[in-house]
Parts: structure tokens; C-alpha cells; sequence
């Protein structure tokens, strides 16, 4: 008789197993790592098939089919395919980042109150992220943003965003550690002009935590060389969380190459110069991913070494999702200064008259 091979229903029930014991095994070495354990050396073995296998042509360029350009961009930019966002202006002239979904608006619109944003939380339903939306954002007719975390909180990739006037300047400097680490990193001007995105590639997804983690690395190492400069144009990272949080989403960025804004060089990917590449698609195509092993010992080191600052975290919350517009261009809300008087307290030191019981007969 001849082997027999495990069936499509069995292949599955190993791959699942085989990826949870690849996630319990990642969660441990953080574990080790932020307890200054060291982690022993051990063979190398090959990596399995990504979940998700990606399927694109490696020679993608401007003169390639919708097709093959989406398949590519796809396997870049991946976030969370049950839920995506979309830019939208409102009624008093303000534009903003929405859920795409589909509302009961008779139920939303019924309700009183606090009660509109649980009702629309709980009738809406949430449109899924297909080629369809991908080609729509790509051809201009609408700009699209996704959800980096996982549900599982992992992520395909860290963006790191700079905005102010120093944003070139300090974005360089960034990139220059990502190559005297060995770190594959490209460079995206965003929409409007005045700033940009860096985006770091993974060969799959991995813990949020993990790669946050590694760009606070990377920041800490361009400050410690750039120190007198700094890096005020510094924003945030995307992710934006280590953990989802409850409600939500986490935070959303907007997708590069929208068609609009890339008719003034905007959106678009540049070269060491900031120039835009005049093929944006065959740079793509070339760009590399970083392994998830790699990741892991260039944190571990840092760690161990405590050559790393932390990175704040985004407060934003379901409100400011489900109401955009009341947000600034950063999504960071701006403190609100005190109103009213304050009151004057006084400290006083204390009391001296104590005695413990063993010196107190009484």
C-alpha cells in the first residue's frame, strides 16, 4: 500500500496547532527577555507557509495588470480584513476616518442620547476589506485606511510617522539606523505633503508588543546619535497599541498610493533623496521583509542592554472613532487648559507625638 497523507480537514488541524505553539513559544521569549533570562542557542529549523499564502507576481511594475498590482499591494499592507475605514467629509466641512459599514439608521436615530453609540455598535455590520475597495483607493475614487492590529494582537508591519518641518531631516536619521541595523525600511510621503510614513515589513505577523518594541529600538538608537537634534517630528506608531482595546479597533492609517494625491508626488514611496521613485510599483516589488527571529534578538539584545525608551500609547477611544471629525489631523487630542481658580493647599509634616505600643504602657 501506498504513504497515506493527512486530508485538507487534518493539514489544518496542524498548521492551527503548529501556529499556536509558534505564538505560545514568541510570548515566552518576551517573557525571558523583559526578566533578563537569556535565551539558549537552538537549531535552525525552516519556517512554515505563512497563514495566509501570498500569491503575487515578483516582477510587478507600472505596466502590470489591477490584477498583479493589487495581489502586491495586498501582501504588503495587510491589517484586519473583516473591518476597514474610509475618509469621508462631513456636514460642517471637516473630513475624517469612518468605519465602513452598513447602518440601521431607524434604530440609531431612535435611540436618545449615549444610547445612539451602543445601538450603532451593536446593528451595524461592518463591511469586509476585498480587492474591490483596494481598487477603489487606488484609482482615486475613495481613500481607505486600515486597522494594523490584529484581533489576535499581532501585526504585519510597524509605520513609524513624522510630521513638523524637521519630518525629512529627522525621517533620515531614523532610516539610518534601520540600515546600520540591518533593517529593511521604506519611506512614504503622506497625502498632504508635510510628512511621512516608515514602513517595516514582516514575514509575518507578529505580537504587536514585539514590533512596537522595536521601534522604540530604532528611535532610541537615532536619538542616542542625534541627541543634540532630536526627533520632535516624531509622531507615533502603527500600531498604536500593544493590545486591542476594549471596543475598538485601535488606531487606523490611511493606505499609500491613493490616485489623487500622488498627482503632486504625494502618498507615494522616495527614494534616499526624497524623490519619488518613478516606478512605484517595481520598488514594491523589491521591497524586503523583515524575519520575525531577526526581530526578536535585536529586542532581546536592547532589552537585555536597556538601550530602549518607551513609546506612549494612543488614548483614543471609541468616541473619537465613531466621531472623527472632532479630532486634529494628528488624532492626539490637544490638553485643555484648567478654567477657574485653583485652591491653595498646605502640606503639613507630620506629627511627631507617635509612640509605638511596646514604649506605650498604657
Amino acid at each position: 500500500m501506498g504513504e497515506r497523507y493527512p486530508n485538507a480537514d487534518q493539514l489544518e488541524t496542524i498548521f492551527a496547532d503548529y501556529q499556536r505553539l509558534k505564538e505560545e513559544n514568541a510570548a515566552l521569549r518576551q517573557l525571558l527577555a523583559v526578566n533578563g533570562i537569556s535565551i539558549p542557542a537552538q537549531q535552525k529549523i525552516a519556517s512554515p507557509p505563512p497563514a495566509n499564502p501570498e500569491v503575487h507576481d515578483p516582477a510587478v511594475d507600472e505596466r502590470s495588470g489591477k490584477g498583479a498590482k493589487i495581489a502586491l499591494f495586498r501582501s504588503l499592507f495587510r491589517g484586519r480584513e473583516d473591518v476597514y475605514a474610509f475618509r469621508m467629509r462631513f456636514k460642517n466641512g471637516d473630513w475624517g476616518y469612518v468605519p465602513a459599514s452598513i447602518r440601521d439608521w431607524k434604530a440609531v436615530l431612535s435611540a436618545e442620547g449615549a444610547l445612539k453609540r451602543k445601538i450603532d455598535q451593536k446593528t451595524r455590520k461592518l463591511l469586509p476589506l476585498t480587492d474591490d475597495v483596494f481598487r477603489q483607493h487606488l484609482e482615486g475614487k475613495q481613500t481607505i485606511g486600515i486597522y494594523p492590529l490584529l484581533l489576535d494582537e499581532t501585526c504585519w508591519f510597524l509605520a513609524v510617522d513624522f510630521d513638523k518641518k524637521s519630518w525629512q531631516e529627522d525621517a533620515s536619521a531614523f532610516l539610518e539606523t534601520c540600515r546600520d541595523l540591518g533593517v529593511s525600511a521604506a519611506i512614504e510621503r503622506s497625502r498632504s505633503g508635510n510628512g511621512g510614513h516608515v514602513w517595516i515589513f514582516f514575514e509575518r505577523a507578529i505580537p504587536a508588543a514585539t514590533a512596537r518594541k522595536l521601534g522604540s529600538l530604532i528611535l532610541t538608537r537615532t536619538m542616542d546619535r542625534r541627541h543634540q537634534l532630536g526627533m520632535d517630528s516624531y509622531d507615533r506608531f502603527f500600531p498604536n497599541q500593544d493590545t486591542m482595546p476594549k471596543g475598538g479597533f485601535g488606531n487606523l492609517i490611511a493606505l499609500p498610493l491613493q490616485w489623487i494625491p500622488r498627482q503632486n508626488d504625494n502618498s507615494v514611496f522616495l527614494d534616499s533623496d526624497f524623490r519619488p521613485y518613478p516606478d512605484q510599483w517595481s520598488f514594491l516589488s523589491c521591497v524586503q521583509k523583515m524575519a520575525p527571529d531577526r526581530v526578536e534578538a535585536l529586542v532581546y539584545e536592547a532589552m537585555r542592554t536597556g538601550n530602549i525608551i518607551g513609546v506612549r500609547i494612543s488614548l483614543t477611544d471609541e468616541d473619537d472613532e465613531a466621531k472623527p471629525w472632532t479630532m486634529p489631523p494628528s488624532q492626539r487630542r490637544i490638553p485643555q487648559p484648567i478654567e477657574g481658580s485653583l485652591r491653595r493647599i498646605s502640606l503639613c509634616p507630620p506629627r511627631t507625638e507617635f509612640r509605638s505600643r511596646r514604649h506605650n504602657p498604657g
